[in-house]
């Protein structure tokens, strides 16, 4: 690993790192050993291809992670990819929980780096779902249908905006929190903001 292309903001991340530090430091020699571009993106070490992102390592409580931004297109030989919630389309991640895991599979590791690489070098993308492949929930609808202004202003949200409302509003199993749901969100949209703006 040479100095010239390490990230500084990387080593940064990594000195104030209280949880995951040696295994951080581990993953981060595999993936620079893989001739990645080392930059610092959603407060994350992310290594990129030709300014395409293949990796990002990140950390919480329970484990540490490579996560592989079009992990979904990878082969998955192993098994060990991990789709993080079920509405992650694209990214897969392999976790760890201590420094003697990556050690062990670290050629498998960087087969899977390899792989991703070849992924950016191909162009290939991951087909995902279309706004209008999701469900709007009947008491979404009944507000749009109430609310012309609500309905335009819900149109002119970013496709991501509009996916996290209709995933939050359809979460509920009972039909008066979906209510609920929808009421306290209701001026946010009108406001062109997302769920979490």
């Amino acid at each position: 690993m040479t100095e010239s292309r390490t990230n500084p903001k990387v080593d940064e991340f990594l000195n104030k790192a209280k949880q995951w530090k040696e295994e951080y430091e581990k993953l981060r020699k595999i993936v620079l050993d893989c001739e990645l571009t080392e930059e610092f993106k959603w407060m994350h070490p992310c290594y990129t291809f030709e300014k395409k992102n293949i990796v990002l390592i990140h950390g919480f409580k329970e484990y540490c992670a490579l996560l592989f931004h079009k992990g979904a297109l990878l082969k998955d030989s192993q098994g060990i990819l991990i789709q993080q919630t079920e509405n992650v389309q694209a990214a897969r991640q392999i976790r760890f929980t201590n420094v003697q895991e990556i050690v062990t599979m670290e050629t498998i590791l960087k087969d899977y780096i390899y792989e991703a690489i070849e992924v950016e070098k191909n162009g290939l993308e991951v087909n995902f779902k279309k706004n209008t492949d999701y469900i709007i929930p009947e008491e979404f609808q009944h507000k749009l249908d109430e609310i012309p202004a609500l309905k335009t202003a819900f149109e002119a949200l970013t496709p991501g905006r509009q996916r996290a409302y209709l995933l939050y509003f359809a979460q509920p199993k009972q039909s008066k929190t979906r209510v609920s749901r929808v009421e306290k969100y209701v001026q946010q949209i009108l406001n062109g903001k997302g769920l979490n703006d």
